[in-house]
């Protein structure tokens, strides 16, 4: 059994330990609040290009030519977007990523995969794991005091649009967590490309379009790759900070418990050692008594 200068060591170390992981918490929940904030103001914004595009496909559709990013070929090569985070400590915030990107690559291409990463984690997973990484990018999901805006996308769409495009590969799929609340984060997949206009929802309205639909359509197919992209990587930050926020919440309680645990042993042992002493001076004292 330990002794009591052990069990009051332990009980120090712990006690820094939940500290560490209490200013962890707070950090964590400062930045899901902001990162929540950016998600719900960013969602109106996809949603509402996801319509434009729905309805300029729909009017120019039997017109020709239809655009490079939606037209659709048998799949051979599928390029992976997975976003996940740059540090630990997020609970299974990574660990959930990962693993549904790894079943879509073994279990539902049906196709020979690569992978565009955004995040540290993922990427050092893939590398390690020998997958075939063509792109990768990192620290956008966590750097103290700056958040990534919709300029931080474009160099991870060119990447993107520029495979498609020369036939290296036939569909590009993006894998990110959607935050649903503080406590749940949903990994996903979403075809980014082609771009199927029947999958898009939206209310049926009469636009006009100047200088046509052709031409808008042109025009905003790129920025409905960057937009796509950029409202995945804010929902992966929002789920990662709430993930941490949660992790660091429970090693907060788990450290406490320990400490309360580690207490009562103290308690224990130092009752003991005085029982101990006791019966050990009463005893000294009846010998002495009886000499």
């Amino acid at each position: 059994m330990p002794s009591t200068r052990e069990i009051r060591r332990r009980i120090k170390s712990v006690k820094s330990m939940g500290q560490v992981t209490r200013a962890m918490e707070m950090v964590a929940a400062s930045r899901m609040r902001r990162a929540q904030q950016s998600v719900v103001a960013g969602r109106p914004y996809a949603e509402k290009i996801d319509e434009v595009i729905a309805h300029l496909s729909e009017r120019i559709q039997g017109g020709g030519e239809i655009h490079p990013l939606l037209e659709t070929r048998p799949i051979r090569r599928v390029l992976v977007v997975l976003i996940t985070g740059d540090r630990g400590l997020a609970g299974s915030f990574n660990t959930n990523a990962i693993r549904r990107a790894t079943r879509y690559m073994l279990d539902e291409a049906n196709a020979e995969a690569a992978l565009v990463t955004i995040g540290r984690k993922g990427r050092d997973f893939m590398v390690r794991y020998g997958r075939n990484v063509i792109a990768e990018f990192v620290n956008y999901g966590d750097r103290p005091g700056v958040r990534p805006g919709p300029a931080d996308v474009i160099p991870m769409a060119r990447v993107i649009t520029e495979e498609y495009l020369s036939g290296r590969f036939d569909s590009v799929q993006l894998i990110y967590t959607v935050f649903v609340n503080t406590l749940v984060q949903r990994p996903t997949v979403y075809q980014l490309l082609p771009i199927v206009p029947s999958e898009i929802r939206g209310h049926p309205t009469d636009y006009i379009y100047e200088p046509s639909a052709r031409e808008v359509l042109t025009q905003l197919v790129p920025r409905y790759i960057e937009a796509r992209i950029y409202q995945g990587l804010l929902e992966s930050i929002a789920s990662e900070q709430s993930a941490r926020m949660v992790a660091m919440r429970n090693a907060t309680q788990a450290a406490k418990d320990m400490v309360n645990d580690l207490t009562l042993s103290y308690n224990k042992q130092r009752q003991a050692n005085i029982t101990r002493e006791l019966i050990e001076v009463a005893s000294g004292a009846a010998a002495a008594a009886g000499s």
